[in-house]
């Protein structure tokens, strides 16, 4: 039998790239920008914090943070936007993407400014203070996850909508560039102004007073882009699908998309009416009908984004470590304090210009000729195959001549990381689930990614310290070395391959296609 679509969702999957495709795109990108920015640019800082607050008076090296406080300050944010995900996701569903989205923007610019203001007598009181406004900090950009993807979703039209979403989560690869860049510029600055000896002539002086400055200026500017679009967020009219399928008021999804997209849009409350009669349309999270319909396509968006999230962020956050073994980063006692932040933003910003920023803007173009299942499972192998040629012949990587090969090598599996799973595994969960339920399945999907952050922060801090006791950094036990670990993620990385077979493809389809949740009958009778 014939079936028909509500014909404002209709309207959405059929309309030209407009005006206001491009306008979501900005004011949900400039929250990726600065959910990136934030979390990212702690790994900056981290060596600055350790000699600022944990100089050790005769030692031969900078200080360094305690094994427990520096997992602690990287892994506090990403509790934190594992919560928010799970929070603000299931809230999105129960008040609408508009309404909560104002509150994650303001929560993640008070604490930007708050964490760079961070007090205390004593250094653990400093870091304590700086944990507590980062955990708020992440809080509020989980919420940014699930809200901006499922908003990009619904505004999009069919055949361009994997790009639309894309290009919202590639808006983070600017914000890792950024945060590189503007270290750079203000540790440049303060170099000049502030000079210096190195730890090994001069180790009281090498830290100059004003470097507590830095890692303060730097948090306190992520703030900066979330303020900026704070007012157009507010103006952006709720979803269409939001207010028709879950709301079920036909008459402001109608009149809302008609302001947007200047076309005359007929209410049709009965059709809405017959579609919130459906028994399809009423099953809940966690009943059988759900676990029959989508229990294996949430297996699938939750364990793919999962494995993703220890490869990705155990490099990410820890590349400064990787460099150092290759020799991109001197030893630290080699230079004074806010060299060595210049030295670590230079490494991570040419990583993101060369790798980063562009396997994300590769997959906005060609994720919707070829699929999302398509790109997922080429990065996940690709990520395999570079991790293990990584680490089998180790040894070769780390001899001086062979250092740039080393980068190139690592480059390739950050840039097949983002034109691959990275992408894919925010855009497919926005687009796979019942409206009533996309917000929450995105953000349960998308804390499983966290939590893998999780695993992959706090194992790579132990498991990638040298074997031999004597080399390890202070603090820690002997690990698996560098080697061992990159193995250890290249299985994390196959592992992801197979996962991937549990994802529908998306591609062409509308969304109520993909979840079956607004057919009715031509006649009007519910089917």
């Amino acid at each position: 039998m014939a079936k028909e679509q509500l014909q404002v969702l209709g309207a959405l999957d059929v309309a030209k790239t407009q005006w206001y495709h491009f306008t979501a795109i900005v004011i949900a990108g400039m929250g990726f920008f600065t959910d990136a920015y934030d979390l990212f640019c702690i790994s900056l800082v981290t060596k600055l914090l350790g000699r600022i607050y944990y100089h050790v008076e005769g030692s031969e090296k900078p200080g360094t943070l305690p094994p427990g406080v520096s997992a602690a300050l990287n892994s506090v944010a990403l509790v934190g936007t594992l919560a928010g995900q799970l929070f603000f996701g299931w809230l999105g569903d129960k008040m609408g993407r508009k309404r909560v989205y104002g509150i994650t923007l303001l929560l993640m610019c008070i604490c930007s400014i708050a964490s760079g203001l961070s007090f205390g007598h004593t250094p653990r009181a400093v870091l304590a203070t700086l944990c507590f406004f980062r955990f708020w900090l992440g809080f509020g950009i989980g919420g940014d996850y699930p809200l901006s993807a499922t908003i990009m979703s619904e505004y999009a039209n069919k055949k361009t909508r994997g790009a639309f979403i894309a290009a919202v989560f590639a808006m983070q690869g600017f914000g890792i560039l950024a945060g590189g860049i503007f270290a750079i510029i203000i540790s440049s600055a303060f170099g000049a102004r502030f000079n210096a000896l190195p730890y090994q002539v001069d180790p009281v002086g090498s830290t100059v007073p004003q470097a507590d400055y830095v890692w303060r200026i730097i948090l306190m500017v992520g703030a900066l882009p979330a303020v900026l679009t704070y007012y157009w967020r507010m103006k952006m009219p709720e979803t269409a699908r939001y207010t028709a399928l879950v709301a079920k008021n036909a008459k402001q999804a109608a009149a809302d998309m008609a302001k947007v997209m200047h076309v005359q849009i007929e209410p049709e409350q009965d059709k809405v009416e017959q579609i919130a009669r459906r028994p399809e349309s009423s099953y809940g999270l966690f009943s059988k009908e759900f676990a029959k319909r989508h229990g294996l396509h949430l297996l699938g968006t939750t364990s793919a984004w999962f494995l993703l999230d220890i490869a990705f962020y155990s490099q990410n956050l820890f590349q400064k470590d990787i460099f150092s073994a290759v020799g991109w980063i001197p030893p630290a006692k080699t230079m004074n304090a806010i060299e060595e932040v210049y030295r670590i933003a230079r490494a991570q910003t040419l990583i993101a210009l060369c790798s980063t920023v562009p396997g994300y803007w590769f997959t906005v173009a060609f994720i919707d000729k070829m699929g999302r299942f398509a790109i997922q499972l080429m990065g996940f192998f690709f990520m395999t195959v570079f991790m293990f040629a990584l680490a089998i012949p180790y040894n070769h990587w780390t001899h001086p001549d062979h250092r740039i090969g080393f980068v190139v090598m690592y480059a390739l599996t950050f840039f097949f990381a983002n034109f691959g799973p990275n992408a894919t595994t925010f855009v497919v969960p926005a687009e796979i689930f019942p409206a009533r339920l996309r917000s929450t399945c995105h953000g349960i999907s998308a804390a499983s990614g966290k939590a893998g952050a999780i695993v992959g922060a706090f194992g790579f801090l132990y498991l990638a310290q040298n074997r031999d006791p004597k080399k390890t950094d202070q603090g820690y036990p002997p690990g698996i070395g560098v080697k061992n670990s990159l193995i250890v993620l290249g299985v994390v990385n196959l592992l992801g391959m197979i996962s991937t077979f549990l994802v529908p493809e998306p591609k062409g389809k509308s969304l109520e296609e993909i979840s079956g949740e607004n057919e009715v009958e031509e006649e009007g009778t519910p089917v």
